[in-house]
């Protein structure tokens, strides 16, 4: 995903912030929900990864070499006992996510120990307003603070598609680091930084990461939350 644009106006005025995920589907970020099914009787603290199909692993032969996966060796690497739940679905928006948060709440309940937060990309393709992306991203942090009080939330910032004007993608890109900044959640600054537009660490769609692609960000996310979660790690007693 480049950067994006558009007017700060959303285009399709008869859009919803409340749309269920299955709503709409983008051809350009399109995937399947992967991951393990999970029970609230599975032990460990839980790292939930809610996203699009840049996070569930579209177009890869095994979802385990999706960025979250691949996060998760590191983990394991660093000695760490948090399991991986990713709950990236094809084609959803912010107002996906915030429609299914409540369900993911419930079924992980006290195991949930952190929540990244991946979501915007299909907003910005469909050039769905801004501010209706930052209500549901802020709805998002502020319903699992209320229920989850202890949970750890980590937003990963995006770009919207370019043609949409200057206006537009600056708007859209301030939204990520300012519902950080107000809600004290952890910034990483735009997912597929060193991977959008890259052709050899992307799939033929130009979109969606290859595995190596994957691995490059799951390096990127890395270097911006390993401190934090080393610390989380060690409240958490996944250390």
């Amino acid at each position: 995903m480049g950067a994006a644009s558009g007017a700060c106006g959303d285009p399709n005025p008869s859009s919803r912030t409340d749309a269920p995920p299955t709503a709409e589907r983008s051809e350009a970020v399109e995937g399947t929900a992967s991951g393990t099914a999970w029970a609230k009787s599975d032990a460990g603290a839980r790292i939930v990864f809610l996203g699009t199909s840049l996070t569930a692993g579209y177009g890869l032969e095994d979802p385990d070499l999706a960025y979250p996966g691949r996060l998760g060796a590191r983990f394991a690497e660093a000695g760490w006992r948090y399991q991986v739940a990713n709950a990236g679905v094809s084609g959803d928006t912010s107002a996906g996510g915030r429609s299914r948060l409540p369900g993911l709440l419930d079924l992980h309940g006290d195991a949930l120990a952190v929540l990244f937060v991946e979501m915007g990309a299909n907003d910005g393709l469909r050039g769905r307003s801004p501010e209706a992306l930052r209500e549901n991203l802020a709805w998002i942090v502020r319903e699992t603070r209320r229920r989850r009080p202890d949970v750890g939330i980590a937003i990963a910032g995006m770009e919207a598609p370019p043609n949409l004007g200057p206006l537009y993608t600056d708007a859209f890109r301030d939204v990520y680091r300012q519902v950080a900044a107000e809600s004290g959640a952890r910034f990483v600054p735009f997912l597929l930084e060193g991977v959008a537009a890259v052709r050899e660490l992307n799939q033929s769609d130009g979109i969606h990461p290859n595995a190596e692609g994957h691995e490059a960000v799951a390096a990127h996310v890395w270097s911006n939350v390993a401190d934090w979660l080393a610390e989380r790690c060690r409240e958490d007693g996944a250390c």
